[in-house]
């Protein structure tokens, strides 16, 4: 748990420094090479409990006996693990041995004070060791004793009475006393008196079972404020170690998520990656998204080169819905922030700077709450991203635009990634579906275009899943649609649209004004020699034979 809550922080706030990210890996590297000492610490850490959540109760004062019982039981693991990781070369492992401190002390404390059949309740005693205290140990002498006197009294009220079913009970209301059934009250002696009567049998008392109870309380009452007030005491005294039980803590989560990372790169074959504070080259081999493979196996997953070199900021990626995208930017953020925190990669090979932060505009969401619709927070997360990023940052823009109509998008788009390209110099990964915006590489000396390779065959696509140079001719949008199901009727339909718009020149008047949508059908384009024949005709000098001619001759030209 400690482990699992260290690594969520690391992932969360990944590290900005080539030194401190060196040395993680290196102890990364270190358990990855040295199997065996790494399979001995698992074990060791198996015994671990949490020690955070331990030492938070201890420190609210809210521990039971069950915790310091597991907080004794953390620290008697503590010397195994500082044995193994002295195994290990020293250089790399110093300071962790270093800080692992086993707290001898406490240890001691919670052995000799705390009993190991201890219940999880602080009020019904039980919980202090014998021999810890001389004064509880003699109300427990006595109650032990009042065991064997009440045992003794019973055996000998047997023999004098007779009563060979008599025997001795106890209960909150009652105290001890004799049970005896309707059959043998003939038998019962005159020292005895009724403490009550019930259907089937009655309870009786005497003057040496009250004696002997008296005595047993007593002492019971005695040893259980006794002994809870030695149990607050030890609580005390654990307080006094609360900050190296953290310290502690902090430690061993360290070393688990370190040891976590070696196992996932020896089981998932990722690679050490090569960090440089110095240059801005992005070399990377057959790169995977981490969870997507972990998802699909390694044998689905189709693996992509990512390469930004020195004098490339942004590359911009177009191709088809669904052919991969969104996953090859997101896979290139994820292997950064697992490098950053010191994890080895899912990759053949990589070279990667180091990055002061990443900015995303990925999905599609709103925040109606607040008045926010979607394409505003949308312009929101751009502007956060452009106002904060710097030339080392990494920015990952998925479809910014699409929000609102077609030319304010692309207008938007294409001034967003000038803005980029000319004042921040970051990073950058653009997705977009806006295949003018390819051209901008004419113009803008850091971009490059890439998109994902498709095979088209007998009216069918089949997406690659594989980055290749250069701009996508169009996105396969009524394909994807076929793949969601909808009608075939519809799709139809929608692919005549789509041609007629492919093969339809925008007019000159909407370029400038921007202010009129385009026409789906505009007929003055595509039947204006029909339409002229029309507005030629004089309808009121037409017979019915010349008027169902010419009917006959405009169906002839359509």
């Amino acid at each position: 748990a400690m482990g699992t809550r260290m690594l969520r922080t690391w992932i969360e706030r990944p590290l900005i420094s080539e030194v401190a990210i060196a040395k993680r890996m290196a102890i990364v590297q270190l358990f990855l090479d040295h199997f065996f000492e790494r399979s001995d610490l698992i074990e060791a850490l198996k015994g671990v409990y949490d020690l955070e959540r331990l030492a938070s109760r201890v420190s609210f004062g809210k521990a039971l006996p069950v915790d310091f019982l597991q907080l004794a039981h953390s620290l008697s693991n503590v010397p195994a693990i500082k044995n193994i990781l002295e195994l290990l070369p020293q250089e790399q492992m110093k300071q962790l041995i270093e800080r692992l401190d086993a707290l001898p002390e406490l240890a001691d404390l919670i052995h000799q004070s705390i009993s190991e059949e201890a219940s999880r309740t602080i009020t019904e005693g039980g919980i202090i060791k014998t021999g810890y205290n001389p004064q509880l140990d003699k109300y427990r002498e006595a109650l032990e004793n009042g065991t064997s006197w009440i045992a003794q009294l019973e055996t000998t009220e047997k023999a004098r009475t007779g009563i060979s079913t008599l025997r001795i009970d106890y209960n909150r209301k009652d105290g001890y006393y004799f049970h005896i059934t309707q059959s043998q009250l003939d038998s019962v002696p005159e020292h005895f008196f009724r403490k009550a009567t019930l259907k089937n049998s009655e309870r009786f008392g005497s003057q040496e079972l009250t004696e002997i109870e008296e005595i047993m309380l007593e002492a019971r009452e005695k040893s259980s404020i006794l002994e809870y007030e030695l149990f607050m005491s030890v609580r005390d005294q654990t307080e006094q170690y609360i900050s190296r039980l953290q310290a502690l803590a902090k430690t061993i989560a360290e070393i688990d998520c370190l040891q976590s990372l070696a196992v996932v790169a020896e089981k998932q074959g990722y690679v050490r990656p090569v960090l440089t504070e110095n240059s801005r080259h992005v070399e990377i081999k057959a790169g995977r998204h981490a969870v997507v493979e972990a998802v699909m196996g390694a044998q689905e997953y189709v693996p992509n080169d990512i390469a930004l070199p020195e004098q490339t900021d942004i590359q911009l990626i177009t191709g088809p819905n669904m052919s991969g995208k969104s996953t090859y930017m997101r896979q290139f953020a994820l292997t950064v922030i697992m490098a950053q925190i010191g994890s080895f990669v899912p990759a053949e090979s990589a070279a990667l700077p180091i990055f002061d932060a990443i900015f995303t505009r990925i999905g599609a969401s709103d925040n109606l709450i607040s008045g926010e619709s979607t394409f505003m927070v949308e312009m929101s997360e751009a502007n956060h991203a452009i106002q904060k990023a710097t030339s080392r940052s990494l920015i990952i823009f998925d479809e910014l635009g699409r929000g609102t109509a077609t030319y304010d998008g692309m207008a938007l788009a294409q001034a967003i990634i000038e803005y980029v390209h000319e004042h921040i110099g970051a990073k950058t990964l653009f997705a977009t579906h806006y295949h003018e915006l390819t051209e901008l590489d004419q113009t803008l000396e850091h971009l490059d275009n890439v998109h994902v390779a498709t095979l088209e065959q007998n009216g069918n696509v089949t997406f690659l899943h594989k980055i290749t140079e250069g701009p996508a001719d169009k996105s396969y949008g009524i394909h994807v649609a076929k793949i969601a199901g909808l009608p075939s009727d519809l799709l139809e339909r929608a692919d005549l649209i789509l041609q007629k718009l492919e093969n339809k020149p925008l007019p000159a008047k909407k370029v400038e004004a921007q202010e009129e949508q385009l026409s789906l059908f505009d007929i003055d384009e595509n039947y204006s020699e029909i339409i002229d024949k029309l507005k030629d005709l004089n309808v009121d000098n037409m017979t019915a034979r010349e008027a169902l001619n010419f009917l006959w001759e405009l169906k002839d030209a359509l």
